[in-house]
């Protein structure tokens, strides 16, 4: 590796990536060193069974400001502006129309309560009705959320990402993972399975030491995700303990998807939804073919993605199994076979999903944030005030921490009195 960047970037996901678009603009030399053998982070797209499936994340949330949209568009990516599968229900389920309202209203009263609470313990699960026949459903859609508890959850940081939303969720059929990882501007110099081990701060910048040798740069910024950083994995500067402690407050949730393929006829309707046990807070969200291919998506957060986590994929195969059963019947069991199942818990270099404000911490988003000497900068979907959680959030941080780097170079002069940024 070169010994001298005007920046170093420590994470290969949608922050890395919008931080590399942005420096790449303003004509500036970026390193990125990414701790795995891919591009993407918590994006990541695989080939199964001859589709290109959504491991991470899969939806343009607030399409209609999301930057990613753009991008994908001008680099010849379809984006798919339908109403996701989630707003129409599969017509072959015999349900309980009067229970399914029932359940929704409670959920939609629980975000009500969520405003007073905000405003007190700003404990998530003090909205829970007491003693409420809804409650566990509620705990399910919580996972789906933010891949936590109530208990765990703060009622103002979740305000914070719904009030945000425009509640338009588009997709991009090749694949959000595919479209993040083809997005790194060839002018970066990428360096993957290079984890960074240790950060230190130099007279003229920063040493970035990793198993290949130490890289020196004017500046670095650090994406990884928040379990990565309130870890002892990366060795920082004394004085960023503020910063491990903001990470810490941002601990990732759990959600996993477990795949299935419909291996003959039977009556599945493309591109519709169906919800598991109302009653059962590791219930799954189903997506039946989408896009019209045959495959089912089961979604589970929380206490439902604990089973992956806790007890292996064959453990979520079987529980989504006999979910689909109890909704579509016993033929089913024949109808579908496994085919993949995730494990975001389980991957060091990750550790989960997406970043949740515990009680009375929202304020370690923008703790976190903060430039540290000017020299390290930090970039995540943890990071943003309220488009945590997802990939767009991601990019905006990381093209926000750039900018904050250029402006800290333009007022030094790194590498031995030149400014590398005197041009930009």
């Amino acid at each position: 590796m070169g010994n001298e960047f005007d920046v170093i970037i420590v994470g290969g996901g949608a922050a890395g990536i919008g931080a590399a678009r942005r420096l790449a603009a303003h004509n500036r030399a970026a390193l990125l060193l990414e701790a795995s053998s891919r591009l993407g982070g918590r994006a990541l797209t695989q080939d199964l069974a001859g589709y290109p499936l959504d491991l991470g994340c899969e939806w343009l949330h607030s399409g209609d400001r999301n930057a990613w949209v753009a991008i994908a568009e001008a680099s010849g990516f379809t984006v798919d502006r339908s109403d996701p599968p989630w707003t129409k229900a599969h017509p072959g389920i015999v349900k309980d129309e009067d229970e399914q309202e029932a359940a929704q209203r409670a959920f939609g009263d629980w975000e009500e309560r969520l405003r007073v609470v905000a405003a007190g313990s700003d404990r998530a699960s003090d909205a829970l009705e007491p003693g409420g026949a809804w409650n566990d459903y509620v705990r399910a859609f919580a996972g789906f959320m933010s891949g936590v508890a109530p208990e765990e959850i703060s009622a103002t940081d979740y305000m914070a990402y719904d009030t945000a939303s425009t509640n338009r969720n588009w997709n991009v059929p090749l694949g959000y993972g595919t479209l993040v990882a083809a997005s790194l501007p060839t002018s970066t110099s990428l360096r993957l399975a290079t984890p960074v081990d240790r950060i230190d701060l130099t007279a003229d910048g920063v040493a970035v030491s990793t198993r290949a040798g130490t890289v020196r740069a004017g500046a670095a910024i650090l994406t990884v995700s928040t379990a990565v950083l309130a870890g002892d994995a990366i060795r920082l500067p004394s004085g960023t303990e503020p910063w491990r402690e903001a990470a810490a407050a941002l601990p990732l949730g759990r959600n996993e998807k477990v795949f299935l393929v419909i291996g003959r006829d039977a009556a599945f309707e493309p591109n519709t939804h169906a919800y598991g046990n109302l009653r059962d807070p590791r219930s799954a969200s189903y997506s039946i073919r989408p896009n019209g291919w045959p495959i089912i998506e089961a979604f589970l957060g929380g206490d439902g993605a604990r089973i992956l986590e806790e007890e292996g994929p064959a453990a979520g195969f079987a529980y989504v199994s006999a979910q689909l059963v109890a909704l579509f019947g016993s033929e089913v069991a024949s109808a579908v076979r496994p085919l993949a199942a995730t494990s975001w818990s389980r991957m060091a270099s990750i550790g989960g999903a997406y970043s949740c404000a515990l009680p009375s911490q929202s304020q370690a988003r923008a703790r976190l944030a903060q430039p540290f000497e000017d020299r390290l900068f930090f970039a995540g979907e943890a990071t943003h005030p309220f488009d945590f959680t997802t990939a767009h959030g991601a990019l905006d941080s990381g093209e926000r921490a750039a900018d904050e780097a250029l402006a800290a170079l333009r007022d030094r002069h790194p590498f031995g009195g030149r400014d590398p940024l005197a041009a930009a």
